[in-house]
């Protein structure tokens, strides 16, 4: 079986972010981008995906925190993209409905090879702690995009932010993992023109 392992690097004049990761986990991360609310929703979705996880990141957070968590979405979804090869066997499609408490969050996802988001999040406030929560939605399009997923985020219900982000993240991490599973039925590329 192909060995599911990736380690990118990405350096620019914003960002220094190298991410490495096993898609055949066990939820085991290390996790340091110098954005703490950021990184306590990074951690949810390894341990919820079962993806064994390192990021680490330096960015120019002195002017705020959106070159560094777009970056880290960037170089997240090029490294699953590269993990996942050429896709042989994998469920393809997946979905997850996550409560966190008053909240109820739902990710739906196709490793389609076509970067596209649809996001329906309803933040109650533009600050968690000091994190700016509009850029929940910038991390999300720059890994849709970069992994080559069709990515759709939705909000049932929700009043507080943190609740909502969290939950989803921790869909997003239990969406792939559906997505990223080998089916032992499938024996080729799980799509009839046969290319993802």
């Amino acid at each position: 079986m192909q060995n599911r392992e990736a380690k990118i690097e990405r350096i620019t004049s914003e960002t220094n972010i190298i991410v490495e990761m096993s898609l055949d986990g066990n939820g085991q991360y290390q996790i340091a981008t110098g954005v703490g609310f950021f990184d306590h929703m990074l951690c949810l979705f390894a341990k919820h995906g079962a993806l064994n996880l390192t990021v680490k990141a330096a960015g120019d957070t002195f002017i705020d925190d959106h070159h560094t968590v777009e970056d880290v979405g960037i170089v997240l979804g090029q490294t699953i993209k590269q993990a996942l090869g050429d896709k042989m066997g994998i469920a393809r499609y997946g979905h997850a409905l996550v409560p966190m408490d008053e909240a109820l969050v739902l990710v739906a996802l196709d490793i389609s090879g076509r970067g596209h988001l649809e996001f329906d999040l309803s933040l109650p406030t533009a600050k968690v702690g000091s994190f700016d929560t509009e850029l929940v939605e910038e991390f999300f399009r720059a890994f849709a995009l970069n992994c080559g997923l069709t990515l759709h985020v939705r909000m049932f219900s929700g009043r507080n932010t943190h609740h909502i982000i969290e939950g989803a993240f921790k869909a997003l991490g239990r969406a792939l993992r559906q997505a990223i599973a080998r089916d032992q039925r499938l024996t080729g590329i799980p799509s009839t023109k046969g290319v993802l």
